[in-house]
């Protein structure tokens, strides 16, 4: 989880480089939070694209059916959660 203050570190290490530079450890930590904070939003985007579920409305039943809307433009929905996107 990122937390407030993993963020306010971050900051406060990216300044100080810009301007006098890192010790070895404060490196060596800048790191570690960067990694940390780039796996929690991997793990939120993973999170958000396991949610999503693709609907068509005119898909196929099998390969013999014909769509239930043929046509240039067919319905389909994409659902993220309980979220709808057209």
């Amino acid at each position: 989880m990122i937390t407030q203050e993993m963020l306010n570190r971050i900051n406060e290490l990216a300044r100080k480089k810009r301007s006098v530079g890192l010790s070895e450890e404060e490196t060596a930590e800048q790191k570690e939070l960067y990694r940390n904070y780039l796996d929690n939003i991997r793990g939120q985007v993973i999170n958000l694209l396991d949610r999503i579920e693709y609907v068509d409305d005119g898909a196929k039943k099998n390969k013999t059916d014909k769509p239930q809307n043929p046509g240039f433009f067919q319905q389909t929905h994409i659902v993220i959660g309980r979220h709808l996107l057209h």
